[in-house]
């Protein structure tokens, strides 16, 4: 899959691209507005970017379970090698050790992930900035043709690159969301 970024000032035509891509065929949650008057996306009915998305929690999450990955390992090899591991409590303190270093990598990773702005997004902040919203696509190389058509209909729509997609469990996961909501 493959994300293409537009941007646009022009809250009523990106309601119209949405309705137009869905009515062609790509599902809402591959559709996404980043812009920060998520009032007005609301209001509109635009798919808005959620919140955790913004952030850069997942990011730093990995980073901290990477790290918290090799001080475990680091707690266990050293207790194994220094002897440790022969006394009468044996390795259970070291294995909760290395469980609490592991924990709160992750945690403190994902803490700092919370407060940074999405490393993919972060391109984009000057137009933010300036009063623009974000509009994005995560399309499958079949769909690319649909989103050219769909888009060349629309002038205003400034093209501001490409990336990578959202992951597809990512996408099943929030389209089965959606589905529950609108059972409810």
């Amino acid at each position: 899959m493959n994300r293409h970024y537009y941007v646009s000032d022009d809250l009523d035509d990106l309601e119209r691209v949405e309705q137009e891509l869905e009515a062609s065929g790509i599902d809402t949650e591959q559709i996404h507005v980043l812009s920060e008057k998520d009032a007005e996306l609301e209001r509109r009915r635009l798919h808005s970017v959620p919140s955790m998305m913004k952030t850069d929690v997942v990011n730093a999450g990995t980073r901290g379970l990477y790290i918290g990955l090799v001080l475990a390992v680091l707690v266990l090899v050293g207790a194994y090698f220094s002897g440790w591991t022969k006394t009468s409590f044996g390795w259970v303190p070291f294995v909760f050790l290395a469980l609490v270093l592991f924990g709160f990598s992750i945690w403190e990773g994902g803490f700092f992930g919370f407060q940074k702005t999405n490393s993919y997004f972060r391109p984009l902040q000057d137009k933010l900035r300036q009063g623009k919203h974000v509009f994005f696509v995560d399309v499958e190389p079949a769909q690319e043709s649909v989103l050219e058509q769909v888009i060349s209909h629309h002038p205003k729509l400034e093209v501001a690159g490409t990336g990578t997609a959202m992951p597809h469990w990512i996408m099943s996961g929030e389209r089965k969301w959606h589905h529950f909501k609108k059972r409810l």
